[in-house]
């Protein structure tokens, strides 16, 4: 009962705030919400101050759009919109559609192009935190207390067992998830978004690949890859697949619209998503890998320099899914000679970058996004998962993806440049994934130590000085980007 009580005390408090900087409940006309925003119709918008309004705890962008002043709440916004009633003695009115405004176009440039791409990746993967953050305690769970660390649980354990698909469901059923949020970010049917994604991963598309036999898709001959746990695929199939949803739904008559267009649309994407779009990535990655690769086969100052910009590249490389190559060669090296001095080294420094990351930004983070960020380096550091500081931190702020990079450029050199070896193939990216340099002399146990520390700090402070986007601005373009998909949580 405190909680509700506090709960509604936060709101009117913040409600007040919200009035009196839009110059009080008599310069307002009329107020209205929609699933995420505040709408007045004020009498006089020159009074509102913005910057004041942007810095209230809960709020998380301003917009002047449409003749309307609209202050972005999220997913609390029909209990600040009762707050606001209330506190200003206003008239109730319905709620309106989410997305009415008209935006200007804007001329475009290629950092235009850039920023939206960024804001289209960013409002795809931030609804996901959520989820992250508890499937990356399960795994963080099944990593220490199972058989590789305390062994409190055998790898038999139905705890351990539990724990490991609890968090492993998390990520494998990315493309169904991020078709749900890529379709709200493209404008186009979220169901049949997610069709699309439960396709790529359907049990017999993965039996098929799993096979390695040759799998035509309407005659045209299918790349055969497991796209579980994968971010591009689906993603650039949704965004093909609206333009596609919308060419049908205005080319067929409505009596047949309901049974066609869905039908046809997702015709025409197996063949482009199964054959074009989702081996897209792979066909880039395959490209890039290779010429990282060609540096280790240059030796001497090549090599120590392609480790580096493995340790720059790795996280990037695996968010995409253009890994695979890295990781069929690091199997090569091992299998062959029973050791890598080339892929591991700059593979592990990445891994250890990224709880350098998060470090440094909860230097420059406060309140409930600094715990997050604390939280991710534990989960990191501890549990090797490195997806919530990835899309937690390093998308969603950006500039911590540099520092990330730049850490893991200098762990990988310092590696390289001492001339480190990894024995042991660990398939984890905690402290733990240090240990592949135990099995030579300890002089290469010592710096490949030293390479991860190297890689972790200087990940932190290249992160801590290079900041993150200023607050207003982050929030002011989430808020764009991703107040739908946040909503719909709320209000399913």
């Amino acid at each position: 009962m405190e909680d509700k009580l506090m709960a509604k005390k936060d709101y009117s408090q913040l409600a007040n705030s919200i009035l009196e900087n839009v110059g009080g409940s008599a310069n307002v006309a009329s107020v209205t919400h929609c699933m995420t925003r505040l709408r007045f119709n004020l009498k006089d918008m020159s009074v509102a101050k913005d910057d004041t309004i942007k810095g209230l705890s809960s709020v998380l962008g301003v917009v002047r759009s449409g003749g309307q002043y609209q202050v972005v709440i999220g997913q609390t916004v029909n209990e600040v919109y009762d707050a606001v009633v209330s506190a200003g003695n206003l008239t109730t009115a319905a709620p309106v559609n989410e997305n009415l405004d008209d935006k200007p176009k804007e001329k475009m440039t290629w950092k235009s192009v850039g920023n939206t791409i960024l804001n289209k990746v960013a409002g795809s993967l931030t609804p996901l935190i959520p989820m992250l953050v508890a499937a990356s305690m399960f795994k963080m769970l099944a990593a220490v207390t199972g058989p590789s660390m305390l062994n409190w649980f055998s790898a038999n354990s139905d705890t351990y067992k539990l724990f490991t698909f609890v968090g492993d469901a998390g990520f494998y059923f990315f493309p169904i998830i991020i078709g749900y949020t890529s379709a709200k970010q493209f404008n186009t049917n979220r169901i049949l978004a997610m069709f699309l994604g439960a396709i790529l991963i359907d049990p017999n598309l993965i039996n098929i690949v799993t096979a390695g036999k040759a799998f035509h898709v309407f005659g045209i001959n299918m790349s055969l890859v497991n796209y579980s746990s994968t971010l591009v695929p689906i993603m650039l199939s949704v965004w093909v697949m609206s333009y596609i949803e919308r060419f049908f739904n205005k080319h067929i008559v409505a009596s047949l619209r309901t049974i066609l267009s869905p039908t046809l649309t997702i015709t025409v994407m197996l063949p482009l998503a199964l054959c074009v779009l989702g081996p897209l990535g792979g066909f880039i990655g395959d490209g890039i890998c290779k010429g990282i690769l060609a540096f280790g086969n240059m030796g001497g100052i090549w090599a120590i320099l392609g480790v580096a910009i493995i340790g720059a590249l790795w996280e990037f490389l695996v968010l995409t899914g253009m890994h695979l190559v890295m990781i069929s060669a690091m199997t090569l090296l091992f299998a062959q000679g029973g050791h890598d001095n080339f892929v591991t080294l700059g593979a592990v420094a990445a891994s250890m970058a990224v709880a350098g990351m998060c470090l440094g930004a909860s230097f420059r983070l406060k309140g409930e996004e600094r715990s997050l960020a604390l939280g991710y380096t534990v989960a990191s550091i501890i549990g090797g998962v490195t997806e919530p500081g990835l899309y937690g931190v390093a998308i969603r702020y950006r500039r911590p993806f540099v520092g990330m990079m730049i850490g893991g450029f200098c762990g990988g050199l310092y590696a390289g440049i001492a001339h480190c070896v990894g024995y042991v193939m660990v398939p984890v990216a905690n402290f733990l994934a240090l240990s592949t340099y135990i099995g030579g002399n300890s002089a290469n146990i010592i710096n490949g130590i030293i390479s991860g520390a190297v890689a972790f700090i200087v990940a932190a402070i290249a992160t801590a000085l290079l900041g993150i986007e200023s607050k207003s601005k982050v929030k002011t373009e989430e808020a764009e980007t991703t107040h739908a998909d946040v909503s719909d949580v709320a209000h399913a």
